[in-house]
């Protein structure tokens, strides 16, 4: 019998870095949005990454344009594949060029700028993703759905509710999943009674009252139907422009998504997918040897816990805990946390190196804390970015005071969440 071989697609897959994301200011101040610290010890572009190589597809693009620095580095340290594999992490900064002196203007125009780089790979097939989201998909599967479908584009979606309908895209399907409309972001007063999911595919999705389909913001395109579209218009944005000016003169499937997926766009929706992590059976779990996610191997000591009571905490490599409470928080790598301390819903990113005995002393003479947390500190519902100095006897959110959303000075306050800006330093006995 002769071999018939099967078609292999040549994939190769774009993670965008995202804008300025100034909706996760202040975090985003000083770093690229997928670089912000999540769970502990990761980025948020650990996500996509993993998801890339737990589904086998290993020739992968970060494209970056916005403080972009840390970013880097952390792919530099943290994603390199051995001489045997063909597998690869590049990453494409905005460039300026002979032909184009302009940086990225958004997430399409950022692949039609390195159409050029992608050659060399020949790929049949590009999957797009977001550099901020927090999920765990077979991107296998959503491959082989699209190539069932005879598709050129598959988008992969999510349900929604009415009320939420309007931060997402919106895909009006036939029940074959066959998208034929799309509308980017809805006004809250428009009439959407159409586009509500076929009865037939609601039918196999029981128990939700999720009835309209949202766009994930990740997309599979047939290679030449992506350069196509690219080419032949200066669109700008996916969402906004090349998805729904594609609708009718290309097949467009919808892949249906059911499992946990968060657009990690707002402080506060930055807090509670990290607090949640926290929880007994979290939706999204880490704990998974199949398809772990990946970071920087770091190479620290285990965590010290001289005498606390911790509950529902996750805690990082190389934190030192001294006799303190601990409920619901989640303390990043090298945190120190001295006695006498309460934290209650606090997201700690830790520190990005140990003082040593003459950077202490220093710290000493110049009268500013150390590293860390220090003694008798009361702290609730906060975001403590990395390098912070929390001096003794400090409190934070725990007494009632109301601040504005916006900057004030060496913290930000949004929807009730403090954050507490990089590097700050907050004195002995202060109180916000």
């Amino acid at each position: 019998m002769a071999f018939v071989e099967r078609f292999k697609p040549r994939v190769i897959c774009l993670i965008l870095g995202g804008g300025k994301g100034t909706r996760l200011y202040p975090l985003t101040k000083e770093r690229a949005k997928p670089a912000v610290s999540f769970g502990g010890k990761y980025r948020l572009v650990d996500i996509p990454l993993s998801n890339c190589i737990n589904s086998d597809f290993k020739k992968i693009y970060l494209l970056t344009q916005f403080n972009s620095a840390s970013l880097h580095l952390h792919i530099t340290n943290s994603y390199n594949f051995d001489r045997f594999s063909s597998g690869f992490v590049e990453i494409l900064a905005a460039e300026q060029t002979l032909e184009n002196d302009r940086f990225y203007e958004g997430t399409a125009d950022s692949v039609r700028k390195s159409l050029q780089h992608f050659k060399s790979q020949n790929p049949t097939h590009y999957i797009i993703l977001s550099g901020d989201q927090l999920y765990r998909m077979d991107l296998r599967a959503f491959m082989e759905s699209h190539l069932q479908s005879g598709a050129g584009i598959s988008i992969a979606s999510t349900p929604v509710n009415r009320q939420n309908a309007s931060r997402y895209g919106i895909m009006k399907i036939d029940e074959t999943n066959r998208i034929t409309e799309f509308r980017e972001k809805p006004a809250p007063d428009i009439d959407l009674s159409a586009w509500k999911i076929p009865q037939e595919i609601q039918a196999i999705m029981p128990g939700t009252d999720k009835e309209y389909l949202a766009s994930m913001g990740i997309y599979i395109f047939n290679a030449p139907v992506l350069e196509s579209l690219l080419n032949k218009s200066d669109s700008k944005d996916f969402g906004k422009e090349i998805i729904p000016n594609a609708v009718g003169s290309h097949i467009m499937n919808a892949y249906i998504f059911d499992g946990y997926w968060e657009d990690i766009g707002t402080i506060r929706s930055f807090y509670d997918a990290n607090i949640q992590l926290t929880d007994i059976d979290p939706a999204f779990n880490f704990y998974d040897e199949d398809e772990p996610i990946y970071t920087h191997m770091r190479n620290l000591p285990p965590s010290k816990i001289n005498r606390a009571s911790i509950f529902a905490t996750l805690t990082s490599e190389g934190c030192v805990i001294t006799d303190s409470i601990l409920n619901r928080s989640v303390i990043g790598v090298r945190s120190f946390i001295e006695n006498g301390c309460i934290l209650n819903g606090v997201i700690m990113m830790g520190a990005d190196y140990y003082e040593n005995k003459q950077e202490k002393e220093h710290d000493k003479k110049i009268n500013i804390p150390h590293l860390g947390i220090g003694q008798n500190c009361n702290i609730a519902q906060t975001i403590i970015d990395k390098n912070a100095r929390i001096g003794n006897g400090v409190r934070i959110n725990v007494d009632g005071n109301i601040y504005e959303n916006g900057d004030h000075g060496s913290f930000y306050s949004a929807d009730g969440i403090i954050v507490i800006r990089k590097g700050a330093v907050i004195p002995d006995g202060t109180v916000i």
